[in-house]
């Protein structure tokens, strides 16, 4: 469909001469006053107006206040005459877009015109971007009716308003930095950056680099001057995950940040200043290792601003139908699967098992089992065995004898141990992002022997790479 161009002048053959030039690329409708101009901007849905500043009874200016008043953000476009340029520079200031000179040179028009609509084009794509991402982001991906669920989600929006730091706290895969981001795509930073960095996943020695930038030269490697993390998210959020990680050499910088909102570069001696709001979250316990002393006081207190706590998974279950039915909306159309529900069965194996791993073991167990349903209805049969294994704790072998209560007490113990074996390892990866030389060093293991583990149990550290 053709763009919608509404001309307003009193000149009749200034009205011709558009419908003339224009018309084979724009659809021209035309007005010679202003009352009847508002009134087809009422009923039509106009794409541009265009009108001339001086025109008796409503003039260009207040046309285009009036317009404005109903469509805020409908283009105008003010045409003057020379000795009247004030008056248009003054309808700018009243939010009109541009304005162009008489006599009107017809190809300047033309090219003002697919200036104008190409702007307003990028600006419609970026709103409609902003919201599709709070519709990503937003609280709306915060599933749960349990009563501290719904207490996150109010003090969400009640805090994103504020520039308050936020620390998160919260297990493994409890769903903190999907809070981070609820905050920061409710507040007025929404459409600035919102940027992340995992202070468990950066070797100690990169750490600062990432987080304050480096200068040219400040150490072998720095070829060129390289902004860290803190300015990227300038005028956004800055989300320091896992903030209990970060070394104490870095914390007494990161708690200048806080305070001053400046820092300098690694191999810097100026100061850049930037306006970040701070959201932390850790799976720590922060006052012990206050405690501890590996973390320091003052920065804590000034993290713990404004804390949410987010209960793990096993101590809300009620809330696990819920999320099985938003996770299974969240990924059909990805995995190309037929699954809308989990059989009776298939949830009470979901709402036994105690997940170790919270709502992101949840969501990966439901992708695998869509994979493998082969209709609409995840069945038992779906679930990894290791969650099956509640179905047949009742088919446990009863022990005969001594001899064979010996034996069936070292198959228990084997057991017991590979699963605790497991589980190490699935964390390792977790907090590793995948990366096998990273989370066997954070171990405490070489990689070939921890590379030896990842294959025994037949582990994918596809499952932890941060997409």
């Amino acid at each position: 469909m053709k763009p919608r161009i509404l001309i307003v002048d009193d000149e009749m053959k200034m009205q011709r001469l558009f419908e003339i030039n224009l018309s084979p690329k724009y659809e021209i409708l035309t007005s010679g006053e202003g009352k009847e101009a508002l009134a087809i901007v009422k009923s039509r849905d106009i794409t541009l107006l265009i009108t001339d500043l001086k025109m008796p009874g409503i003039s260009g200016m207040t046309l285009l206040q009036e317009v404005h008043k109903i469509y805020p953000d409908l283009p105008v476009i003010i045409m003057t005459a020379y000795g009247t340029v004030e008056g248009a520079v003054q309808a700018m200031k009243e939010g009109a877009i541009d304005y162009i000179l008489k006599p009107i040179k017809m190809g300047e028009m033309e090219l003002l015109i697919e200036k104008t609509l190409s702007v307003c084009q990028l600006r419609d794509e970026n709103r409609n971007l902003r919201e599709e991402l709070q519709c990503l982001y937003g609280s709306a991906n915060i599933v749960g009716n349990h009563p501290v669920i719904q207490k996150i989600i109010q003090l969400i929006s009640q805090v994103a308003s504020t520039k308050a730091t936020v620390l998160i706290q919260g297990e493994s895969g409890t769903g903190k930095e999907i809070v981070a981001r609820a905050i920061h795509y409710q507040s007025d930073r929404s459409s600035k950056p919102f940027v992340v960095i995992n202070c468990a996943a950066i070797p100690s020695n990169l750490l600062e680099s990432e987080l304050f930038g480096h200068e040219k030269g400040a150490f072998t490697g720095a070829i060129k001057t390289k902004k860290g993390r803190l300015e990227l998210a300038d005028q956004g959020t800055l989300f320091l995950d896992e903030i209990g990680e970060m070394p104490k050499e870095l914390q007494v910088k990161i708690l200048r940040v806080l305070e001053e909102q400046k820092f300098q570069r690694v191999g810097g001696t100026e100061d850049v200043e930037v306006d970040n709001r701070i959201i932390a979250a850790t799976n720590k316990d922060l006052k012990q290792a206050v405690e501890a002393g590996s973390f320091r006081d003052d920065l804590y207190y000034r993290l713990n601003v404004f804390a949410l706590s987010i209960p793990p998974l096993r101590e809300r279950k009620e809330d696990i139908p819920l999320l099985v039915d938003h996770f299974l909306k969240k990924h059909r159309d990805m995995f190309k699967s037929k699954a809308v529900e989990a059989s009776d069965g298939a949830l009470k194996i979901l709402m036994d098992y105690p997940w170790p791993g919270n709502v992101r073991e949840l969501e990966n167990t439901l992708v695998r089992a869509m994979i493998l349903c082969r209709g609409d209805t995840i069945h038992s049969e779906d679930l990894p065995e290791e969650l099956r294994q509640g179905e047949r704790r009742e088919e446990i072998k009863i022990p005969a004898g001594r001899e064979e209560l010996k034996q069936l007490k070292k198959q228990a113990q084997q057991k017991a141990k590979e699963e605790i074996e497991k589980n190490f390892v699935i964390e390792a990866l977790r907090r590793g992002e995948g990366n096998i030389l990273r989370s066997a060093e954070r171990v405490g293991m070489d990689r070939r022997q921890f590379q030896n583990l990842v294959r025994k149990y037949g582990i994918s550290r596809k499952d932890f790479l941060q997409g």
